[in-house]
Parts: C-alpha cells; structure tokens; sequence
C-alpha cells in the first residue's frame, strides 16, 4: 500500500480517534451513543472472527480492511472508559508497550535467549510474577472462559504440562485416546445420553493433547479439515448440478462413488 494512499499515516490514527468522539457526540450517531463496553464486545469478537478469516485467505486488501474494523472496535470499547474517567487509548498503547518490553528481557535487556522454547519458557514465567496474576488462586485463572472449546482445552493442557503435569510422550497420549474410545463405546452400549456426551468429550480433550505433543494447534487443523470437506463437498454438489440431479436421486455406493472423483480432482 502506498504511502500517500490515505494521507499521513500517524494522522490517520489521530482521526479514527477523533471519528469515534464524534460518533458518540452530542450531534453523533443515535446507535454508537446507546451502546456500551459489554454490546461492543460481541461486535469485537465478531471482527476478530472476521480478520481470522481475512487472514485464512491471504488477501492482503481483506486483511487490511478487518484490522481496521478490529481497530475501529478497540478504540471505540477505550472511548467508552475515557468518558468515563478510567483511562483513554494512549493509556492502553502506554501499558501494553511496558509490559511487552518487560517481558522481552533478551531483546531490551541483557537477557539472552537462544531459541523460541526459552522466550516461551520465560515469558511464562515473567507473566505469572507480575502483579495482576499473584492474586490468580490457579494457573489456570488467566485463560479466558469464552475462548472457543477448542482453544481452551489446547491452552488448560498447554499450562498444566508446564507444572510437570503431563505424558511422556505422544504414544502414551495415543493409548489413553484409545482406552477414552473404549469408555465412549461403553458409553453408546448403555445408551445413557449424559455418559456418552461425557466420554465424548474425554476424547476430544485426549486429542488435543495429541496434537500438543505433535506441535499443531487442534484449532488450526480442525479448520483446515472442515475448509477441505467444505471444498469437495461444494464440487460434489456442482457436479450433481451440471448432469441435472440432486442428492435425492443419488444412492449410497455412487455417492462414495462421485466424493472419491471429487478428491483425486
């Protein structure tokens, strides 16, 4: 992106800034004047969702649109509190550049650290030393309670296995996926509904930690296994569509029939 396509770059942030005032403005927006930190937060999370996939595709004009949304949202959820007298944009941008310099030691200290897994190790480290988690009863209390599942099953084992609370090594974590599918069929035998969702969810929280010990985010793959059924599931209805038939004319043996074209393709 050019230079001079929007202006003067530093510019630009002291004018979003200002929008947003004016938004909320005796002369504003009536919407943007109703809302509060907790309706925006959705609105945030939202944009977030819709940067992930920006960034999924890889286009840089995408990404550069949502992170504006997603900046948009930032400064709007700080305005809210600077009407209020707690603290304004340039008191966020202040705090989190201390905290970042505070815990890159090795980078604007005289730290050394001489691959990823240390900066890691200390960053943890650092972070469980400062002052707003010594009052936290559990590691676990910093990990936010509406991450998706997924992501949160990933982050409680991450942090239990750096007490030492772990297995040794992914074929131990395979076995207890394999003794958490028997519980589960166990589970289906007795048809207890509550029994089987239990068990079923031992098993997704099993293969989590699978994929920790395999260094991939369950996240990440999950994701890229639901693009790629998406993918030849859309080509499976294409194909349907140009012979001039639809799913309720197709049997089982050509369904498997059509999916295996679609996947050599």
């Amino acid at each position: 992106m050019e230079e001079n396509e929007f202006g003067n770059k530093e510019l630009n942030i002291k004018r979003l800034m200002e929008l947003v005032k004016t938004l909320r403005g005796e002369n504003g927006c009536p919407w943007d004047k109703t809302q509060s930190s907790r309706t925006m937060a959705v609105y945030l999370l939202e944009e977030v969702y819709e940067l992930v996939d920006a960034i999924e595709s890889g286009n840089p004009d995408d990404i550069c649109e949502e992170l504006g949304d997603v900046l948009f949202h930032i400064f709007f959820v700080a305005n809210l509190y600077e009407e209020k007298g707690l603290f304004d944009a340039g008191d966020v941008a202040g705090l989190v550049t201390e905290k970042m310099i505070r815990r890159h030691p090795h980078v604007f200290g005289s730290e050394k650290a001489e691959n990823a897994g240390e900066v890691r190790k200390r960053w943890h480290t650092i972070k469980m030393n400062e002052k707003s988690h010594l009052k936290n009863g559990s590691l676990l209390d910093s990990i936010p309670g509406g991450l998706p599942a997924l992501m949160r099953a990933y982050r409680i084992s991450e942090r239990a296995a750096r007490t030492g609370f772990d297995w040794d090594n992914i074929e131990s974590v395979m076995q207890k996926t394999e003794e958490e599918w028997s519980e589960f069929q166990c589970a289906l035998n007795k048809k207890n509904k509550a029994d089987i969702s239990v068990e079923f969810g031992d098993i997704l929280f099993t293969l989590v930690n699978v994929a920790r010990f395999a260094a991939i985010h369950p996240e990440t793959a999950l994701k890229d296994s639901i693009k790629k059924f998406e993918t030849r599931f859309r080509q499976m209805e294409k194909s349907l569509a140009e012979s001039g038939r639809n799913f309720d004319s197709v049997s089982r043996s050509e369904f498997d029939t059509l999916w295996e074209e679609v996947k050599k393709a």
